[in-house]
């Protein structure tokens, strides 16, 4: 009960501190998809693993909803299904065999994956843009035609329906046998698969949602900008999830929404104070986490909810 009411008043203060500052949207918004590419980045780290090449996933959804918008004009909805749709269906073919791997080695093929991405988006400039990107108009949204602000506005309160949609989503699969099954491969994946559950099946299904939960970031993230560069898949922007994960804490879905909003308000003010040295802040963030918060900012707050006492 407490943790509902923590959910609701956290998006009520995402909601109030939007309107009252108009120039924030823009932040929220990216904060907002950060933490759903976050929240299937958590899925792997259920299993034990972690991912280094996550930001395909979102990439390849944004370039999708880049190309459909180009090419149909649909709206604004139907991109963001569509171009779920294809980054599922990415996660699906790759997880097929990058399943079979763990530790390091799917860190690592996870990262070499994005790379590939990220250089042929760069080369086939004459289809994706190369380095510059792909700009597509602002779409309509629910079939009506916004300016800019109204636009802003309607795609935030969208994204935030969408983040408590995906955060209870991820909570109630973590709650089901696949997600007990999925917990179960970081503990014990031997004898998983002496009770007769195929590893490789559990671990296949968390890593497609991984990469729709990703999509559907990455789709919010190019409508927010109306722009699309292959730097949505570099590795540094995998790096980034991570350190979102680890700064919110990977124990709650609401750990990734966390950890996404501290994240981009600090690097929005670090960047503003520390000109040209603000990761040197970021890391020095993670560091302390690592030592102090292990468990993340969530993990925090939750040892507080259940003694009712600072932790």
């Amino acid at each position: 009960m407490r943790l509902r009411l923590l959910v609701v008043l956290l998006a009520a203060a995402v909601l109030g501190l939007a309107f009252s500052f108009p120039w924030l949207k823009t932040p929220v918004l990216l904060a907002l998809s950060n933490g759903l590419a976050v929240s299937g980045v958590i899925v792997l780290i259920r299993a034990g693993q972690v991912s280094f090449g996550n930001a395909m996933f979102a990439c390849l959804a944004g370039y999708a909803a880049a190309f459909i918008a180009r090419e149909w004009h649909l709206d604004a909805l139907l991109l963001i299904a569509l171009s779920c749709a294809f980054a599922a269906l990415a996660g699906a073919v790759i997880g097929v065999f990058i399943v079979r791997y763990r530790g390091i080695f799917f860190g690592m093929l996870n990262l070499a994956l994005s790379m590939v991405l990220f250089s042929v988006l760069g080369k086939f400039g004459s289809l994706t843009g190369g380095t510059d990107g792909l700009r597509f108009d602002r779409p309509t949204l629910g079939f009506v035609h916004f300016e800019r602000e109204g636009f802003e506005t309607a795609l935030l309160v969208l994204a935030l329906v969408l983040a408590i949609g995906a955060g209870w989503l991820v909570q109630r699969y973590f709650a089901s046998v696949s997600g007990q099954a999925l917990a179960a491969i970081k503990t014990n994946e031997t004898r998983l698969e002496y009770l007769g559950i195929s590893a490789k099946r559990v671990f296949w299904g968390g890593y497609v949602l991984s990469a729709t939960l990703c999509g559907l970031g990455g789709s919010l993230f190019a409508l927010t900008q109306g722009l699309v560069t292959p730097e949505m898949g570099y590795w540094v922007r995998s790096g980034e999830l991570v350190f979102i994960a680890i700064l919110g804490g990977s124990g709650h879905a609401l750990g990734a929404f966390i950890g996404a909003f501290a994240y981009e308000f600090m690097k929005l003010y670090a960047a503003a104070l520390l000109t040209g040295a603000w990761q040197l802040v970021m890391g020095l963030v993670l560091i302390a986490m690592v030592f102090m918060a292990p468990t993340g900012v969530f993990g925090m707050i939750e040892r507080r909810l259940r003694t009712g006492r600072p932790s």
